[in-house]
């Protein structure tokens, strides 16, 4: 089935202009459950109650609001909060372009596809263009009710916009312990490249399963066709750190097993 367009906009930069179409490049896959009554398995509900007399209130009575202080609350009127919703716009404006290695993976937070909308040869020009030269768009743009920043590549001959995370939301690697990287040993160096040459493969994502996921689906189906199940704790034994050099050769040789020499 053909991806689903969520949203339309023109990427912009000087005099340029191409009509693209939005898609997502991420689904999120999980479980979801209800929560039951467990003497009869009816779904219970939520409400809104007030915290201090225990009674529900209602929807028009509850306001948004923001805790100052320990007990002090701003509460938000809605009024107000639309009004500082951005207005609608459909114009991704880049900025300016910029060496890949200057942006931290930390940076990057959501993906989405771009595609053309009406506009082929520009749309497939500028993803060529960005290809050639290497680069990255810095990129802003309203959609739904947010504003978001961005980065713009090119992406298998096609264009990808990748979402960001704002300055004060990524943590500084200097603020890690050490905050400069150390010289490792010759010996131990040498057996790490060695670990890395012998476990060079193709990239295979379709081998990645969240097996707690798949779990819980195949315990679902059992006991949905009448199975009486019982299920056995997964437990992992931590076997003790070896040191690093002894463990780089295990890995060597592990690796070498599994290459068949």
């Amino acid at each position: 089935m053909p991806a689903r367009a969520m949203w339309k906009g023109t990427i912009a930069f000087g005099d340029t202009a191409v009509a693209v179409k939005v898609y997502s490049a991420a689904t999120e896959q999980r479980v979801h459950f209800r929560l039951l009554h467990a003497a009869d398995g009816v779904p219970v509900e939520q409400k809104m109650v007030h915290s201090l007399t225990g009674q529900p209130v209602a929807t028009e009575e509850i306001h948004r609001g923001i805790e100052v202080e320990r007990g002090r609350f701003v509460i938000m009127r809605p009024e107000e909060l639309e009004a500082l919703t951005p207005e609608a716009d459909r114009t991704i404006r880049v900025t300016r372009f910029v060496e890949p290695a200057e942006i931290g993976d930390a940076w990057y937070a959501r993906p989405y596809y771009l595609g053309p909308d009406g506009d082929d040869e520009g749309y497939f020009s500028l993803a060529e263009a960005l290809a050639a030269r290497g680069v990255e768009g810095v990129a802003h743009w309203t959609m739904r009710k947010k504003r978001y920043v961005g980065s713009l590549r090119s992406h298998r001959g096609h264009l990808a916009l990748i979402a960001m995370r704002r300055a004060d939301e990524v943590v500084e690697l200097s603020s890690i312990e050490p905050a400069e990287a150390e010289k490792p040993a010759p010996e131990e160096a040498a057996l790490a490249e060695q670990l890395v040459a012998a476990l060079a493969g193709d990239f295979e994502p379709s081998v990645w399963r969240d097996q707690h996921r798949d779990r819980v689906r195949e315990l679902v189906a059992r006991r949905a066709s009448g199975e009486d199940v019982s299920i056995e704790p997964q437990a992992e034994a931590r076997a003790p750190v070896p040191p690093l050099t002894e463990a780089l050769r295990a890995g060597l040789e592990a690796a070498r097993e599994a290459r068949g020499g």
